[in-house]
């Protein structure tokens, strides 16, 4: 299952978790087109299960959108949190190579949402303008 949801804040919450299906990397993948056609700040958390990668194929899509809106993201986006089963200081590291607004990754949901909560974005009101 994979799901963006926008919540106060401007926080943008992209979850690929069980129960895992068919069509989860082509959903995976078009959330990360709207995650990159945002036009406002936002603050992002990924949250993962830890369940099947992606193919080849999809890897090279991911790598590609990482590539394509580098700087975009760098420009709105405030802070980033990942939440996966084993995350840690070393994979936030190697993202941080990637980005350079502030990222955490960990395994608790809850200390990723204190992280981003001390990076409030200010702006339009939720739903306000375009995506």
């Amino acid at each position: 299952m994979v799901r963006l949801d926008e919540e106060e804040g401007a926080l943008m919450v992209l979850r690929f978790l069980k129960p895992y299906g068919a069509q989860d990397e082509e959903d995976y993948l078009a959330a990360l087109e709207a995650v990159g056609a945002l036009r406002r700040p936002f603050l992002l958390m990924t949250v993962f299960g830890g369940g099947p990668a992606l193919s080849r194929a999809g890897e090279r899509r991911q790598a590609l959108w990482f590539k394509a809106t580098r700087a975009h993201l760098d420009r709105l986006c405030r802070a980033c949190a990942i939440v996966r089963p084993n995350a840690g200081e070393e994979m936030a590291r190697v993202f941080r190579r990637l980005w350079s607004f502030p990222l955490i990754a960990t395994p608790d949901e809850g200390e990723a949402r204190a992280f981003l909560s001390g990076h409030a974005v200010a702006g339009p009101p939720q739903g306000a303008g375009t995506p």
